[in-house]
Formats: structure tokens, C-alpha cells, sequence
């Protein structure tokens, strides 16, 4: 049995871009390299180019079927089996064969050569690929049919993108290289609009590099290689659960940015006991929120944190990591040893990790309490060296008890009784200083194993342990309440800053402030209430609108702060210590400046239409003083002449001056009109009145407007019987616009083209012409009003025209765009949505 053959596929973006002609290329290659080769089935769709480089190749006829009284031709798969070529060119893979053939797809005939260990070169377009096929509808809006398995595509042993540039497809297209000339039009308009071009180029490469990703990690993988490859920029960031993993993932979404083709990837570890597992409801939102960042997310399964993150990194060929700080403090790290993190950075190799701070991370707690010098539990630890050390020394010193060494043995247990002060201060120590005396009589001091003092020296001794515990303890508690009140000082000054760089920064300042201080002060709930209804919110039944809240205030305000605006501050918890009021009223204070500098943005924001009119306002005076004046001159010199002539004109003359006095006004009057038009649609006030309407009933009535006849304007209505929602009397007026514009700057150069079409669930109305068109960087400026191209030409108004339509047509729900015409000029396109079935025009 022959081995099977390998498969070789050419992918394109779209039609056009020259794969069958590079299929023939490397058929001509391979040939001459002496294979056998022979062109299996060639579509040239009467391309003369793809048809006359085939020539040289030997070609396999092609089997001819009849299906309902029509004569179809297909590939003879029987014909290529016994010929047994080398290699075999096979156009067009998704081809679905005519009834009658012994496959019902080509990718099945191919799979047949492949099994007779024939090698097959073949091409298939981006949207065919089945996985893609609603990826592809959603960017084109047309549904494909003809579909090719992803596993033919991923089994196949090499696949080249045959790239092209979107506008040189557009030019080629436009020369009549891919489509016969009736049909580039429709084609320019629909699919092969540039938008549609690029985009199926970007999936088409995207795909490739999907799969030689995958080729480099099973390569890897095969080889054993856990280094990492620095292939593309591929950023894992580390999710608990905990509030902090938004403010992780965006720092991984902007590493990600960077480098061009970076990839965000977000994975937690959960235990195998499942009770490792986070907060639910925060990882779900973690997960959304790295889905609209364009990352996955992933969940492993591991009871080692560290090796586990690292597992899953290195299996990606991840670059980076991102993590966020720890929260353990410096007592746990000692106790328990290094955490995640640390253990994430020793082991992590050539992968680079960042550490992220966020809220959580050994700061932005609560205050430390004021309270006393030492805390409970030191007292306990002191108390409890006290009762164990006593007896340990002890032990230790009774075998080294000699005629000499009661001085080392006192110094022992004032050593003991100043450790003990040091760590449990004053009644730890006293107890301490008792009870080693007491020792120190009984086992040291003659007489022994008796508690009386035969010299009253030793009294002596035991006064003084009492004293230097006494005084040790007194200076340890000073320092410990100085350091107390220093950690308590440095915590009020981070929450200040904190609070002061949240309204500085902007952006949430209102949310961060009160989260920020419910935390620092330890309140069970806190809202900045505005005044006025009741709008929602856990306040308890407080009235107003709730603007930001944490925690709950259910059961009942404490106590209530105002704030600026008529604002209030109303919190839950217990009662507050002067200090902490002061420190709430700090948190008042820049929560009324957040509040007063939302209030300023809303402001700013209200006044920048009324800039944007006043605007638009110095631009109409400084232009009706030219564009109205001209109409008026004329009117006037007109009439004026007549009046002064009286009956010495001739006929011709007066005529003559009707004319031009009728054509100022006219002109004045549709000037008037536009003013008015374009002043409505600013200010939102234009009515409109959208109906099922006919697009080819608007067009006839614009162009008898204009008196426009078929030796202007060449129509080509492909709309069938579709009907637009819009309304009849604006569309008409747009397309008059567009028209007489299209006739001023490019009627010389030719006849103006008018086409329709109906794609993708909207009808689109074209006005092409082949005048000088409008540079790439003023093709949005045109349609603000008061623009007129060149600003030369006196004649030809305020400029108002496209600005005009475009509102009238954005107003019906549509969209006018400019586009280059195909050999030069400019084409407007109006696109509108299609009425629903069974609307009528009325």
C-alpha cells in the first residue's frame, strides 16, 4: 500500500487575490523540478490571466452530468485515480459537487487522492472554514453554503496565506481582473467593501498564526523543551478571587498592548477538595471582564499554588506573569515561610513576573486601634515566658550550681525578668522578678530547699529584681505606645493621601473615597446619599438617590455628614472616637470636592454643544455676508435696471433681467431653506415621518427636480422590489443634495452613475461620479456645514448640501459615507434598513 499523499493548501482572504494563479505558478515549479503533475479541476471563472498560465499543464478532462435538464461539469475523480499523477492542482476545496458525483464534496474527492498517495495542492477562501463560517457572515452579512472541516485544514501538512493588500483587490476588482465589468459594482459595494477586505484579511492571518502556534507548542512539546520562546508577547495573570484581580487584568491587558500580536490570558487555581475555589461571583466577573479585553480564561487544578501557575504558563509559552502582592504580613511570612509570590519568582525562571500592588496587598486596611500601650497578646506571650522560662533556666542552671556561680546564676534570672518586661511589660515582669527570687532562694541560696533568707542581703536582691522590672516595663510601655501612636499616625496619613489621590486622579473618586473609609474606620455600611427621591440602594429607607455605597446601611444610619450640593454622608457602625470623626471629616470634605468636580464635568459636558453652536453660529455670520448678499445684489441690479429703463428695453434685455432677478431669488430661497434645515436637524427638532417607501420613487423625483435625463445620469436600480424605511420627502431631498453636488464638481468629467443594492438586512443608494474626488484627510470635513471644496468657487453656496444630508439621513436611522470611485472621483453612499415583509409603500 502506498504511503498517503501530503496535502498542501493555499488559503485566501477573499476572491481574487491569487490563488489558483499561484497554484499554477508552483505547478509550473514542480514540474519543471520533474514531478508529474496535472491540474485536477481549474475554476477560472473566466479569468483570460489564470486561463493562459495553465497552459503547459497537462489537464484531466472533466466528467460531464445532467441534473434537471442541465449540463454540469465535475471533477473526474475516477480519471485522476487512474492517472495516477504525482501531483494533483484541485481548485476551489469547498466546491460542492454536482448530484451524481461520487462524493458530495471536493475535500472528500481530495481526501480519496490523498489515500492513493497522491500529493494535492488546493485553495480554499477564509470563509469557507466551517468554524469561521458565522465569523465570516456577521463581517459580510452573506451566509456561505460550501464549507470545509477544520480537522482537513489543521491535518493538512503545509497551509500559505496568499495575501493581498485590501485596496489593491479593490483596484484589481475595479480593472476587471477578478469579475466581468457588470458585475464590479455590486461587488465594490457589497462584499468587497474595504472594511469587509481588511477585515477577512486580519481573520485569514490570524487563523495561520493560530496554527503555527499550535505546530511550535506540540514541536515543543515533542522535544521536550520547557524553556520558554519568546514567539509572541503572552501575558498570564493570576486570579484568586479577591477584589484585586480587575486591577491585575487590566495591568495584564496593557502589558498585552504593547507588543502587536500580544495575547491576555487569565487562570485560577482552584484545589482538587474544590475548597480552594475564591468568590464566585468575583471570578465570574474577572472572567467577563477578560473577555471584553480580548483574553481566556482558564481554571487548573493543583494543591501547589505556585507549581501549578507555572504548569499552565509554561504550557502556553507564556512570557509574563502578573500577580498581585501579597497580603500576609511580615509575622506570617516568618511563622508560615515565603508565600506565592515569592515561591512564583525563585522558581519562575526566564518568565517575567510583576508583582501588582492593589488595596489588599499589607496596606489600605483598617486604623490601628488607639487603645493601650501593649496588646493583649503580647501580654499573654509575656505572661506565659514568665511560668515556662523560670522553670526551663532552672533546669538548665541546677547542674551547673557551684560555690561560685550564684553570680551567674542571678544574672540569669534578671536576664529572664528583663526579656519578660520587654515583651509583656509591668505585671508580667513583676510576676517574673517574684518567682525567680523565690527560685533563686530555694535552689541557690543557702540554706537551701527552703524559702527563708538567713542574709538579709538576698532581701535586698529580690527589692532590686522588683524595681528593674518595674522600670524596664515603664520604658518598654512608653515606646510601645509611641510606636503605636506612630503606626497610628502614618495609617491616618496613607488614608488622607489615599482619599486626596482618588479625587485628584478623577474617574470613580466618589466610589473609591467612600470604599476607602468604610474600610479604614471599620463602619458596617456607608453611602453618599444625593438629596431628592428614592433611588434604590440598601440606605435603609433613607430618602434620596444613592450615588455610592458600601457595605449596608439595612439596619439603620448611625449618623449622617453633610456634604456639598445638598449631598450627605451617612454611615452604620459603631461610635466613632474623636479622632476618627476628624478623620471623617476629612473623608466629608474631599468627598463634597469629588461630588462639586462631577457636578463641573456634567456642566462642561452640558456647555459643549452650546460651544459647538456658537461655533457653528460665527461660521453662518461670516459667511452670510458674502453667500447672501451676492443673491440680493443680483436681485436688485435686476430689478433696479428695469425700473430705471422702464419701457426703452428691448424685449430680450428685459427677459433677460427677469431671469437673473429670478434666478437670485431662487437661489436666495433655497439658501434660506438649507439655513433652516441644517438649524433643525442640529437641534434635534427635524420632523421625520419614516414609512416603507420605494428608494427608485425618490430618485425619479430628484432627478426631475434637478432635470436630470439619462444623457447625466446612468441608473442601475438592483434593489428588485425592496422596500427602505424612510421618510419620502427628506430621502428625496438628500439625494437632490447629493445629486446636484456630484453634477457641480464631477458632471464634466462624465455621466453620473446612480446604482442600489440590498445587502446585509439595508439598501444602499450610490451617486458615483469620476470628477477630481476629495482627499483622504477631508472626506469627513466636507460634511460640517459652511465647507465648500476649495472654498473658490463663489457659486456654489454656504456649502450646506452634505451636511444637510447627512442629517436628514442620519435622522431616518441611516448613513451616508464617502468612498473613492474606482479611477478616480467620489462616490456617496446612502445605506438605510429594509422595511419588515409586508410593508407597503404608501
Amino acid at each position: 500500500m502506498s504511503a498517503r499523499g501530503h496535502l498542501r493548501v493555499l488559503l485566501g482572504a477573499a476572491p481574487g487575490v491569487g490563488k489558483t494563479y499561484t497554484m499554477l505558478e508552483e505547478g509550473h515549479r514542480l514540474r519543471e523540478e520533474g514531478r508529474d503533475v496535472v491540474v485536477a479541476v481549474l475554476e477560472t471563472h473566466g479569468r483570460r490571466a489564470t486561463a493562459a498560465r495553465a497552459e503547459g499543464l497537462e489537464t484531466v478532462p472533466r466528467r460531464r452530468l445532467r441534473h434537471r435538464g442541465v449540463e454540469l461539469e465535475e471533477m473526474d475523480l475516477e480519471a485522476v485515480l487512474a492517472r495516477a499523477p504525482q501531483v494533483a492542482l484541485v481548485d476551489e476545496l469547498a466546491h460542492r459537487c454536482a448530484p451524481g458525483s461520487p462524493h458530495e464534496r471536493r475535500h472528500e474527492d481530495v481526501a480519496s487522492l490523498l489515500d492513493a498517495g497522491i500529493d494535492v495542492l488546493t485553495t480554499v477562501n477564509i470563509q469557507h472554514i466551517a468554524s469561521l463560517n458565522d465569523v465570516v457572515e456577521e463581517i459580510t452579512g452573506v451566509p456561505q453554503q460550501e464549507t470545509v472541516p477544520d480537522s482537513l485544514l489543521r491535518a493538512a501538512d503545509q497551509v500559505e496565506v496568499v495575501d493581498l493588500d485590501p485596496q489593491a483587490l479593490r483596484d484589481r476588482l475595479s480593472g476587471g481582473l477578478v469579475y466581468p465589468a457588470e458585475r464590479i459594482d455590486a461587488a465594490l459595494s457589497n462584499y468587497f467593501r474595504l472594511g469587509n477586505l481588511t477585515a477577512l484579511r486580519e481573520l485569514a492571518l490570524l487563523w495561520l498564526a493560530d496554527e503555527v502556534d499550535q505546530a511550535l507548542i506540540a514541536y515543543r512539546d515533542a522535544q521536550g523543551i520547557r524553556r520558554t520562546w519568546e514567539t509572541r508577547e503572552r501575558v498570564v495573570v493570576a486570579l484568586t478571587g479577591g477584589p484585586e484581580g480587575e486591577t491585575l487584568l487590566r495591568r495584564g491587558a496593557r502589558i498585552a498592548a504593547r507588543s502587536s500580536g500580544g495575547e491576555l490570558l487569565a487562570v485560577h487555581v482552584g484545589g482538587q477538595d474544590g475548597l480552594r475555589t475564591g468568590d464566585p461571583a468575583a471570578l465570574e466577573r474577572q472572567r467577563a471582564l477578560c473577555e471584553s479585553l480580548g483574553g481566556g480564561y482558564h481554571q487548573v487544578i493543583g494543591e501547589d499554588v505556585p507549581a501549578a501557575l507555572l504548569d499552565f504558563a509554561r504550557s502556553v509559552n507564556a512570557t509574563q506573569l502578573v500577580m498581585g502582592a501579597s497580603r500576609r504580613g511580615a509575622l506570617a511570612t516568618v511563622l508560615t515561610g515565603p508565600g506565592i509570590g515569592a515561591s512564583v519568582v525563585r522558581a519562575a525562571g526566564d518568565i517575567d513576573v510583576h508583582m501588582v500592588p492593589h488595596a489588599g496587598a499589607a496596606r489600605g486596611g483598617p486604623l490601628p486601634r488607639i487603645g493601650g500601650a501593649l496588646s493583649v497578646r503580647r501580654r499573654l506571650l509575656g505572661l506565659a515566658l514568665a511560668l515556662l522560662g523560670g522553670p526551663l533556666l532552672t533546669a538548665v542552671m541546677i547542674p551547673l550550681r557551684g560555690p561560685e556561680s550564684i553570680t551567674g546564676e542571678v544574672l540569669s534570672y534578671q536576664l529572664l525578668v528583663v526579656l519578660v518586661a520587654l515583651l509583656g511589660g509591668l505585671w508580667p515582669a513583676l510576676l517574673a522578678a517574684v518567682l525567680s527570687g523565690v527560685t533563686l532562694d530555694f535552689f541557690f541560696i543557702d540554706p537551701v530547699r527552703t524559702v527563708s533568707i538567713a542574709d538579709p542581703r538576698h532581701t535586698l536582691a529580690l527589692g532590686l529584681y522588683v524595681v528593674i522590672a518595674a522600670l524596664v516595663s515603664l520604658v518598654v510601655d512608653r515606646a510601645a505606645r509611641r510606636t503605636r501612636a506612630a503606626q497610628r499616625s502614618a495609617a491616618e496619613s496613607e488614608l488622607i493621601q489615599d482619599i486626596a489621590g482618588s479625587v485628584l486622579r478623577g474617574g470613580d473618586a466618589v466610589e473609591a473615597v467612600a470604599d476607602r473609609t468604610a474600610r479604614a474606620l471599620r463602619l458596617e455600611g456607608l453611602a453618599v446619599v444625593e438629596a431628592g427621591t428614592s433611588g434604590g440602594g440598601s440606605t435603609g429607607g433613607t430618602a434620596g438617590t444613592v450615588l455610592a455605597e458600601v457595605g449596608s446601611l439595612a439596619g439603620g444610619v448611625t449618623a449622617s455628614l453633610p456634604l456639598a450640593d445638598g449631598a450627605r454622608l451617612d454611615w452604620r457602625g459603631p461610635d466613632l472616637p474623636a479622632s476618627e470623626r476628624r478623620l471623617l471629616a476629612v473623608a466629608a470634605a474631599q468627598l463634597s470636592t469629588a461630588l462639586e468636580h462631577r457636578r463641573l464635568e456634567e456642566t462642561a459636558s452640558d456647555l459643549a454643544p452650546l460651544a459647538a453652536s456658537d461655533k457653528v453660529r460665527g461660521a453662518l455670520l461670516s459667511a452670510l455676508g458674502h453667500d447672501l448678499r451676492r443673491p440680493l445684489a443680483a436681485a436688485r441690479t435686476a430689478v433696479g435696471g428695469l425700473r430705471e429703463a422702464g419701457l426703452s428695453l428691448r424685449p430680450e434685455e428685459r427677459d433677460e433681467l427677469l431671469a437673473t432677478a429670478d434666478q437670485s431669488l431662487v437661489a436666495l430661497s433655497s439658501l434660506l431653506t438649507d439655513l433652516l434645515d441644517v438649524s433643525r436637524v442640529e437641534a434635534g427638532a427635524l420632523e421625520v415621518r419614516p414609512r416603507p417607501c420605494d428608494p427608485s420613487e425618490a430618485l425619479a423625483a430628484a432627478l426631475d427636480e434637478l432635470g436630470m435625463g439619462p444623457d447625466r445620469v446612468d441608473l442601475d436600480l438592483g434593489h428588485e422590489e425592496e422596500l427602505v424605511l424612510a421618510d419620502p420627502v427628506l430621502l428625496r431631498r438628500a439625494v437632490v443634495n447629493l445629486l446636484a453636488n456630484a453634477d457641480r464638481h464631477g458632471g464634466a468629467a462624465g455621466t453620473i452613475r446612480v446604482t442600489t443594492s440590498v445587502f446585509g438586512g439595508r439598501a444602499e443608494i450610490r451617486v458615483i461620479d469620476h470628477g477630481p474626488g476629495i482627499p483622504a484627510e477631508r472626506l469627513e470635513a466636507v460634511f460640517r456645514p459652511f465647507q465648500r471644496l476649495g472654498d473658490t468657487d463663489n457659486t456654489a453656496g454656504l456649502g450646506l448640501g452634505l451636511a444637510l444630508s447627512r442629517g436628514v439621513v442620519e435622522s431616518m436611522g441611516g448613513a451616508l459615507t464617502p468612498e473613492d470611485t474606482p479611477g478616480g472621483g467620489l462616490t456617496m453612499v446612502i445605506s438605510l434598513p429594509l422595511a419588515p415583509p409586508g410593508g407597503s409603500p404608501r
